[in-house]
């Protein structure tokens, strides 16, 4: 495994790859309950391979995972690892809180400290709760007691709004971000990233894969990369491409299986600040132009536009269109659709009441694209 420091804030030699904890495996495809057996193995497989940085949050699997996570932790390695976690600032409504949540965490987590706590999903509309309800001076307190280590957010809305987070406080020793590809001038970006590192906050990058969607190329991405004549997968160049950068930390990946598990320890393994070669560089515009020719909604399978009120399965709609655009086997996506998708969850089921719409971290029209969905892959009845 290679390491990095964090920065000067965060003098922290942390794995070049991190856990993140979003995606365990699940009993089933509609239960966020975890499958533990196999997520204890992958978890323990990435520990003992030398990864130390663990991401998890209040929200993911329905809360499960703060659980699961100290869990397995509590078996001689909490010590060894760098623990994150979040908290949920949407659910905050009273300085009361702060302190219940928390607790709850450390309960869940089976410890007496979190060594990364971030303020989860900040945007412009939370950052005036975050100063309203002084979080901040809350999170001081914290670090004086020695009840936390390290204090940040992460962040999902435009540049702007970035800077106006980083600016607001002094407090903040590292911020966690979108970072891919296929987003460099989306949300923070490459911007937000240096803006970050020449304020001297840390920074940990999520999504390097955007949900999963840079994992299988298509053909025309394929042949874009098949230029530079390395036996690399999708998967490797797009870690890559964060890797290379000096003012990343660690990369979060929220794998799903064990497979997934080693592939990417062995791509940290050989990672490195300025990896790729100049000529490496310029492939990777010209696989965002591709990939963007081929999917139509830039959904990343976040999930923090459900439950849908109404009953929308939005990002199994979404996921069912773009695989349709990228491959291009439409009867293969009229039958997931009409057959395999219930027809109370299909795009069609959607009445606009639009509460998913400030819920989006890519800011997609979601309304919209689900009405284009059901007009392009339902059948008549």
């Amino acid at each position: 495994m290679e390491y990095r420091t964090m920065g000067p804030r965060v003098p922290e030699q942390v794995s070049a790859l991190g856990f993140g904890c979003m995606r365990f495996p699940k009993t089933d495809d509609e239960a966020k309950r975890i499958e533990r057996t196999e997520s204890r193995a992958m978890l323990e497989y990435a520990l003992e391979s030398g990864v130390n940085y663990v991401d998890t949050a209040w929200p993911y699997h329905g809360g499960e995972s703060e659980e699961f996570v100290g869990e397995v932790l509590e078996g001689g390695w909490r010590e060894k690892i760098l623990l994150a976690t979040k908290l949920p600032v949407w659910e905050v409504n009273e300085l009361a809180d702060l302190d219940r949540i928390f607790e709850t965490q450390l309960s869940r987590l089976r410890t007496n400290y979190v060594d990364f706590y971030l303020l989860h999903a900040l945007n412009r509309e939370r950052l005036q709760s975050v100063i309203d309800l002084k979080m901040i001076e809350w999170g001081a307190r914290l670090k004086r007691e020695g009840r936390i280590r390290y204090f940040g957010f992460s962040f999902h809305d435009e540049a702007p709004v970035f800077r106006d987070i980083v600016d607001q406080f002094d407090s903040w020793d590292f911020c966690q971000i979108q970072y891919n590809y296929m987003n460099e001038k989306d949300q923070a970006g490459t911007a937000g990233l240096k803006y970050a590192a020449e304020r001297d906050i840390a920074v940990v990058v999520m999504e390097p894969l955007l949900g999963g969607s840079l994992a299988n190329t298509p053909e025309a991405v394929e042949a874009v990369f098949s230029d530079a004549g390395k036996d690399r997968s999708s998967v490797e160049w797009a870690f890559d491409w964060v890797w290379d950068k000096p003012e990343v930390g660690t990369v979060l990946s929220g794998m799903s299986s064990m497979e997934q598990v080693r592939e990417d320890v062995e791509y940290a393994s050989r990672s490195s600040v300025g990896m790729l070669t100049d000529a490496e560089r310029k492939l990777f515009p010209k696989a965002k132009k591709a990939y963007e020719s081929l999917q139509p909604v830039p959904c990343t399978q976040c999930n923090y536009c459900m439950p849908c009120p109404h009953g929308v399965d939005i990002p199994g709609n979404f996921d069912i269109f773009n695989t349709y655009y990228k491959f291009g086997d439409r009867d293969q996506a009229v039958s997931r659709y009409n057959t395999q998708m219930p027809e109370d969850k299909r795009a069609s089921a959607c009445v606009r009441c639009d509460e998913c719409l400030p819920k989006c971290p890519q800011k997609i029209a979601i309304p919209d694209c689900l009405e284009r969905v059901d007009e392009e892959l339902a059948v008549a009845g």
